[in-house]
């Protein structure tokens, strides 16, 4: 398992290097000039213009500035804010926990109802729980994640006036109340895919031959869907299920945005408008370590739901 493990981290490197030369590149080469933008327009001199722009890297070679960067990036430094002038490793820790609270709950929403949904649906093909939950995935998957939002917001916290439609709330359990409106927003899509997986992969283990003979042995028909059916339908039903996750990073940042959760959606997007270099970089590159780290969890995961899978 550890070989393995430093197998799959190895091979992450060149993803996360890629990734981040890349936005490094996106972000050098958006128009505009990032020092007249700190200092807001006011009236300065090119002396002082080309101190900002040595002191934040912007007048060397580009390439030696991407490496500078990457080195600081390892040891945890990802440089400090233009407009906040904070450290932007402080700044995305500050931010998580919001985030993440938000996508665990989302997800949690997703599987406890999904997968029941699924099995239900598979052991009752062609009925009208199969056909009720087959229009819920397309309603689920053909709505972006804004538009639910909004739709939750003017039915949840302006009609019915049962959830808070703005803000992060203080405290934990407040928080969380806060968060169950955009939770369920963003878990609508996966619940779709990961429902409909469910169904598929149920349906298929259900008439495979293994399952015929476990039945012949006289198991308890709740026996042969938990224990040997599902078991079996598991490894496509977490596959599905971790990509989404990922996607639920990305998702978070319409979200936060619009109901002013204050997570890093909020941050990654309020430092495209002030164009803050650092902190968009940074936040990009925290995001794609983190849905590569769900990759590796979701491999690792493989093995333990199925031997058959070889770690070597």
């Amino acid at each position: 398992m550890l070989r393995y493990t430093l197998k799959r981290l190895l091979a992450l490197i060149p993803i996360l290097l890629f990734v981040s030369f890349v936005t490094f590149g996106m972000v050098r080469l958006a128009p505009g000039d990032p020092a007249l933008i700190m200092v807001g327009g006011k009236r300065v001199s090119a002396e002082t213009l080309a101190s900002i722009r040595e002191k934040y890297g912007l007048l060397g070679d580009p390439v030696s500035e991407y490496v500078k960067w990457v080195g600081k990036a390892v040891q945890g430094d990802l440089g400090e804010s233009f407009r906040q002038k904070q450290p932007v490793t402080d700044m995305i820790l500050d931010r998580l926990p919001i985030t993440l609270w938000l996508v665990i709950m989302a997800t949690v929403i997703a599987v406890v109802v999904a997968i029941p949904l699924g099995i239900i649906s598979a052991l009752r093909k062609n009925s009208f729980v199969d056909y009720a939950s087959s229009f819920t995935a397309l309603v689920g998957v053909s709505s972006p994640v804004f538009f639910t939002t909004i739709v939750g917001v003017i039915v949840f916290a302006y009609w019915l006036e049962w959830l808070p439609a703005f803000g992060a709330g203080k405290g934990f359990a407040d928080q969380l109340y806060h968060l169950i409106l955009p939770a369920t927003a963003l878990a609508l899509g996966m619940i779709a895919l990961t429902s409909r997986m469910t169904r598929s992969a149920m349906l298929e283990a259900l008439s495979s031959d293994y399952i015929e003979a476990v039945r012949a042995k006289g198991m308890p028909e709740r026996i042969v869907v938990l224990k040997h059916a599902f078991r079996n339908a598991l490894i496509p039903v977490l596959t599905v299920t971790s990509l989404q996750v990922g996607f639920l990073l990305v998702g978070t940042v319409l979200v936060e945005y619009t109901l002013g959760l204050g997570g890093l959606g909020s941050l990654i997007t309020d430092a495209i408008q002030n164009r803050d270099y650092p902190v968009i970089q940074g936040t990009v590159l925290f995001l794609t370590v983190a849905f590569v780290l769900i990759n590796l969890i979701t491999d690792l995961l493989y093995a333990w739901i199925d031997p058959r899978v070889s770690l070597d």
